[in-house]
């Protein structure tokens, strides 16, 4: 049988084979068979922290860490150790540094040298310094959210009453008490609310931007028993559900709880991210914290963010370096013809032609990488870095009424602000066919559009007009407007 989404009362008020199968379940479990369905196998107890923390799952090789996670969060890219090499690492996937090296190593050999390489490592290691130094800010601003969101308050039953704690304290099979617009903090299978039939309102506006309320609603079976703090305390329940995934609208599992089985889906289920609104209170047990819970399996890992500028300076770079070779072997075929000079005879003197070939080759390479200037990237990441200020302290991106100024959470993509790439358009009703083609619009009082092709159906207006019946030719001379514009209206 199929333990499927229900309406929260119990599966044997619903049907006496669903009792008994509810209890072949339990009688599996308890005989070390197989459970009935190999997905569930996320097992959750109400008020047992000791029983969560005996178990382990192996992450990498040989190592392991705890099954369930704790309720901190983390979205930093570095820690003290990490910093180094990780923003190396990144700094080098750009095509510039890769080529300044490159011209660095070209100066350690003294032949085709043309100032000492220590000199190109100086303007180098001053351009990684700010760029690392731009990263640095960008993640302490991280920490520093993550710190806030981990030091957020909420109600933990600990005992046989609630206690104020931290979000980073809940564990998994805590049972929480929230208060109207507080946010949830972990996923959490609503138990009760203050609410008639234990309704619970939320706001997911964090999660999907939508600010419609929706709701939620307890079982029938934990609305009427968990009444007190007391029956908080004794309650024993287990929930049986699917692994932590990353499907914000879809849950399936069953609560067990005094010898019964109850049917779960979403709409029992508070995802962390939402805001309990037009609700005084309500207590929910936490299924999963933390990065197991849905919005954090739908952030994934933090990628490096390349603006267009960016992609189109390596794309230049690689660019010119090709362009390169065909005058550096112009310059090489030229200078091997040219040994009689005395000013070269000293530089052949001890050579093979291969290594004169070698060195008159990548010799008018170096001469040649001027072309692209260290110095326009460091006045980039100057600007970069100075503009991100400039956000932060325009007074007319303020907004008094909730004293919220503006904020440049990242110093590196500065200039993708205001680049429009797509514009979606909706309208009311049903669309007979999902065709929308652009004719023209304005925007700060200019029109944008295309006026060969609307002045070109008025000049076929205009003509058919001329062609056909005299009343056309008259309605058309009565629309002055519609000439000015490059519409006509044909009745």
């Amino acid at each position: 049988m199929f333990l499927g989404p229900g309406s929260g009362a119990s599966m044997a008020e619903q049907d006496p084979a669903s009792e008994a199968d509810g209890q072949g379940l339990t009688l599996m479990r308890t005989r070390g068979y197989p459970l009935a369905f190999p997905a569930f196998t996320w097992e959750v107890r109400a008020n047992d922290r000791n029983y969560h923390m005996q178990f382990k799952k192996k992450f990498a090789f040989c190592l392991t860490k705890k099954k369930y996670a704790g309720n901190a969060i983390k979205t930093a890219k570095y820690n003290v150790f990490t910093f180094v090499p990780l923003n190396l690492y990144e700094q080098f996937h750009r095509m510039a540094n890769v080529y300044f090296v490159f011209v660095i190593l070209l100066q350690t050999f003294p032949e085709i040298s043309t100032l000492p390489w220590y000199t190109l490592l100086f303007p180098l290691s001053c351009l990684l310094t700010i760029r690392g130094l731009r990263d640095l800010i960008d993640d302490i601003g991280r920490h520093q959210s993550d710190r806030n969101i981990n030091s957020r308050p909420c109600e933990i039953l600990s005992g046989k009453s609630f206690h104020w704690q931290k979000w980073r304290d809940i564990c998994v099979g805590d049972i929480v008490r929230l208060r109207k617009e507080n946010f949830v903090p972990a996923d959490m299978l609503l138990l009760c609310s203050s609410e008639p039939s234990s309704l619970c309102y939320v706001e997911t506006a964090d999660i999907d931007g939508e600010t419609n309320l929706k709701f939620r609603q307890a079982l029938l079976a934990t609305h009427q028993e968990l009444v007190s703090e007391e029956s908080m305390a004794a309650f024993d329940g287990e929930v049986i559900c699917e692994e932590p995934n990353s499907r914000m609208h879809s849950f399936t599992g069953t609560l067990e709880w005094r010898g019964e089985t109850y049917s779960l889906d979403s709409e029992r289920i508070l995802l962390r991210g939402c805001k309990l609104r037009n609700t005084d209170v309500c207590y929910g047990l936490v299924i999963y914290a933390g990065f197991d819970s849905k919005i954090m399996r739908n952030c994934g890992k933090i990628k490096r963010k390349k603006t267009k500028l960016d992609c189109m300076m390596d794309r230049l770079v690689i660019i010119v370096s090709v362009v390169q070779t065909p005058p550096a072997l112009v310059h090489l075929t030229w200078g091997c013809s040219q040994e009689k000079h005395s000013y070269l005879s000293a530089l052949y003197k001890h050579t093979t032609p291969a290594q004169q070939a070698f060195f008159n080759f990548w010799g008018f390479t170096i001469l040649l990488s001027i072309i692209i200037p260290m110095s326009m990237y460091i006045t980039f990441e100057f600007i970069y870095l100075v503009n991100s200020f400039f956000i932060n302290w325009d007074l007319e991106m303020y907004y008094a009424v909730k004293d919220i100024p503006a904020k440049a959470r990242s110093t590196s993509l500065n200039d993708q602000l205001g680049q429009i790439e797509y514009i979606f358009s909706d309208k009311t009703g049903t669309l007979t066919q999902n065709v929308m083609s652009f004719k023209k619009c304005c925007i700060n009082g200019t029109i944008y559009g295309n006026f060969w092709w609307t002045q070109l159906v008025l000049i076929s207006h205009v003509i058919s007009a001329l062609q056909g019946p005299p009343h056309l030719w008259s309605h058309l001379s009565r629309a002055p407007s519609a000439w000015s514009q490059g519409t006509v209206l044909l009745s």
